[in-house]
């Protein structure tokens, strides 16, 4: 019996047969893992059936995997060279062909990024088990050491804030695979300890597609730093892509067959495979589509919206409305009236004008990624030839890396900070001071449960709670007792 087949046992469902999208928010529910335990195994197993026949070049020797990660890591580097030479050569980007290209793709990847580091959260449960240090430790990183600044969900879900392309959760269920993937692993570490960790493996390497997707989210006045932290985080040498590769050691069998540990460790990097990969998710924009798919978001309250004398090619605009599939057709009966006049200046459209001008009829109808997506589909070939601050808006940029804070002498104690900054508080609480309410909660609940407090403080620490304020505290405290000397965690 294959590696795959053992531990797809009873489970014989293929992909297609599960909701990525239900299994995704099943586990992210409060006692997700718990009550979806059994169903989030069968979706395990069925996608790595689908990725067990998938290439990948991971050595199946653990003595090799070092020589194999400086050898990625220089042929990645070397074709990130030749992206820059092209492009200095004049070649157009290789990836975004507009703002709304890149918000597209944003949006498409944040049901994935909105668990980053998911797959490692089962490992809190073995805090104290010295096998899976580096596997911690990436995962408190990943938490930015209950830091805000440098949480990872916080900072994606701080961006797709920004950019107004939050509204991810109504993503077809295609986007979600990935994402339940990392979650079901969260889900069954205990029965999947190799292939957690083979992901863990595939997942740290250094890609190409993220140093070209930070380079071009910088081009079109994009903030690049979840990509770039990723870039500086995964380093081959004193990184996560090198930790990676540690984690592989420290968890190998003393007894027992090593060949059959490295086969699920390779089928754990094939599950980077499962589902929608970015450069899928870059090629799967289509710009009308996305038109289309935004003016009929607006359809079911817009039919109600217009006076019966706005009329357009000989219906009114509520009729239109009134019928989704009607959409495309009114866009191109815009185009032929003169409401939109395409490939030029999108301010020379009476449409755009209804939307952005002073005291317009129709101001914050659409959000700033829609408003993008029709700028870009109006201005069509006359785009690039447009001014850069019409077309892209302004720059914004994050705020600098944060300073780590340090518990004095790794001990837990004092362990007062500002839930959102993480930044430590000089003064004691004000006990009358409402906003201070959930943090004084659950110091005090935290130090009355003795050493039952890391059980609790792990609940904290799960993918839907880590990027929390409260989440933040906890993991703080997670970490400030982790690092105690010899792992105590008494009072």
């Amino acid at each position: 019996m294959s590696v795959i087949s053992k531990h797809i046992g009873k489970h014989q469902q293929t992909v297609q047969d599960w909701s990525a999208k239900s299994m995704y928010f099943s586990l992210l529910a409060p006692s997700g893992f718990s009550k979806g335990r059994a169903d989030s195994l069968g979706f395990l197993a069925a996608n790595l059936q689908e990725t067990s026949h998938h290439f990948t070049n991971v050595p199946t020797h653990p003595a090799q995997l070092e020589a194999w990660l400086l050898e990625q890591h220089a042929a990645i580097g070397q074709q990130y060279q030749e992206y820059l030479a092209a492009r200095k050569a004049g070649e157009p980007r290789w990836y975004f062909s507009s703002k709304s290209h890149a918000l597209y793709f944003l949006r498409a990847v944040a049901p994935t990024k909105m668990v980053d580091g998911a797959w490692l959260y089962g490992f809190t449960r073995h805090w104290q088990d010295t096998r899976f240090t580096s596997l911690l430790k990436i995962y408190l990183e990943e938490l930015g050491n209950g830091i805000e600044a440098m949480n990872h969900v916080a900072l994606y879900r701080k961006l797709l804030k920004v950019n107004d392309c939050d509204d991810w959760r109504t993503l077809d269920d295609k986007f979600f695979t990935q994402g339940a993937v990392q979650l079901a692993l969260a889900a069954n570490v205990e029965t999947h300890l190799p292939e957690v960790i083979g992901f863990n493996l595939g997942y740290e390497q250094l890609p190409l597609h993220l140093l070209i997707t930070a380079y071009e989210l910088k081009e079109l006045n994009i903030d690049p730093y979840y990509f770039t932290l990723h870039t500086t985080i995964d380093n081959a040498h004193s990184g996560h892509a090198r930790a990676a590769i540690d984690a592989v050691s420290e968890a190998m069998p003393t007894f027992g067959s090593v060949q059959n540990y490295m086969a699920r460790i390779v089928a754990g990097v094939k599950l980077n495979d499962a589902g929608l990969g970015t450069l899928d998710l870059i090629k799967h924009f289509d710009l009308l589509a996305e038109v289309v798919r935004v003016l009929q978001s607006k359809a079911s309250i817009g039919q109600y919206m217009h006076a019966n004398h706005c009329v357009i090619g000989g219906k009114s605009i509520n009729a239109w409305l009134a019928d989704a599939d009607q959409v495309a057709r009114l866009l191109s009966v815009m185009e032929r009236t003169g409401w939109i006049t395409r490939h030029q200046d999108p301010e020379q459209s009476r449409f755009w004008q209804m939307i952005t001008a002073d005291k317009a009829p129709m101001f914050g109808v659409f959000t700033a990624y829609e408003r993008q997506v029709l700028y870009d589909w109006i201005a069509g070939e006359a785009l690039e030839r447009l001014p850069r601050l019409a077309r892209l808006g302004a720059p914004w940029r994050m705020a600098e890396k944060p300073s780590l804070l340090k518990t004095p002498e790794g001990h837990p104690h004092g362990n007062i900070y500002d839930l959102r900054s993480g930044r430590r508080v000089a003064q004691a609480l004000q006990v009358d001071n409402d906003f201070h309410q959930d943090q004084l909660s659950l110091e005090r609940y935290l130090h009355g449960l003795g050493q039952k407090r890391m059980d609790f403080l792990i609940d904290w620490l799960s993918p839907a709670k880590h990027h929390t304020p409260l989440g933040l505290c906890a993991t703080r405290y997670f970490k400030a007792y982790v690092d105690a000397p010899y792992g105590q965690t008494d009072d």
